[in-house]
C-alpha cells in the first residue's frame, strides 16, 4: 500500500466507483481498519445506534447482487460494508453510555456528592432519553410533538420527538459513520461506492437482521478499474450552493 494520505486528499481521490479490478485485492483487516474507525463518528447524543456487516464472503456478494439490482458496483466488488441503524437498541446504547459514566465518577454516588457535568450526564441518559425515544404505536410521540410545539411557541425547544423524527436521526449518523468509512477507505488507497438502491428487506432476511434494524445503506469496496469512474466530477458551481450569513 502507498503512504496513507492526507484529508484533502482522500476527499479529492473518493469516487464512487462502479467496476473494480478483479485482480488486485483489498486487505480485509485494512477495511475492518476502515470500520472501526466509522465506529468513531460523530453521532446524536453518543447513542451509536448503528451495526456494521462486513461482508467478505463471495457467495453472499453473488446472494446480495440481484437485491442490489445487478449493479457493476455490487456484482464486482471484493467486499461489501451494510451499513444499518438500531434505533430499537436505544435502551441498550442508554444503560452503556450510564456504565461509562459510572466508570468514569463512579457508582452509586449520592446526589449531593455528584459534579454538575455527571448530574446533567445521569439526568441526559437516565431520563431525557427515555422521553424522547419512548413511544407507543405513535400516540405518545404525538403527544410530546403536539406539547414541544405549543412550548416551542414561546422559546426554543427541540421538536424531533416523534418515532419517524428518531429515525430519521438514527439514518443521519449512520450516514456519518458510512462517509467516514469511505473516506478511510480512500486514505488507504482504496475505493468504494454508496448503494442506496437495493431492496432493503431481502437485504435484511438474508443477513437475519431483527424487526427494528434497517439498511442505511451498502457500500461496496474494491480498487477501480479506469473505466469503473463514470467520466470527470461534477458539482453544482459551488457559489451556488456557500451561503455565508
Amino acid at each position: 500500500m502507498n503512504q496513507e494520505k492526507t484529508v484533502s486528499e482522500a476527499i479529492h481521490f473518493r469516487r464512487s466507483v462502479r467496476v473494480y479490478d478483479a485482480e488486485k485485492k483489498i486487505d480485509t483487516l485494512i477495511v475492518k481498519k476502515c470500520i472501526e474507525q466509522a465506529s468513531l463518528a460523530p453521532n446524536s447524543s453518543n447513542m451509536q445506534l448503528w451495526e456494521f456487516y462486513h461482508i467478505t464472503s463471495k457467495d453472499v456478494i453473488a446472494q446480495i447482487a440481484p437485491f442490489c439490482f445487478n449493479q457493476n458496483t455490487a456484482r464486482k466488488a471484493q467486499q461489501l460494508v451494510v451499513f444499518v441503524t438500531r434505533k430499537d437498541l436505544w435502551k441498550q446504547r442508554a444503560k452503556a453510555n450510564l456504565a461509562f459514566i459510572d466508570q468514569n465518577f463512579g457508582a452509586n454516588k449520592p446526589k449531593s456528592e455528584q459534579s454538575k457535568r455527571e448530574k446533567v450526564a445521569r439526568n441526559y441518559y437516565g431520563k431525557l432519553i427515555p422521553f424522547t425515544y419512548a413511544d407507543f404505536l405513535g400516540i405518545f410521540g404525538l403527544l410530546k410533538f403536539i406539547f414541544f410545539s405549543i412550548v416551542g411557541i414561546f422559546r426554543p425547544i427541540y421538536r424531533q420527538v416523534r418515532n419517524s423524527d428518531m429515525r430519521i436521526v438514527a439514518h443521519k449518523t449512520c450516514g456519518l459513520a458510512a462517509q467516514t468509512f469511505m473516506l478511510s477507505m480512500a486514505a488507504a488507497g482504496y475505493d468504494t461506492c454508496p448503494m442506496e438502491g437495493s431492496d432493503t428487506l431481502r437485504v435484511k432476511k438474508l443477513l437475519g437482521l431483527p424487526f427494528g434494524a434497517e439498511i442505511n445503506m451498502i457500500v461496496s469496496c474494491g480498487i477501480r478499474k479506469p473505466e469503473g469512474v463514470y467520466g470527470e466530477r461534477f458539482r453544482i458551481p459551488f457559489e451556488e450552493v456557500y451561503k455565508q450569513v
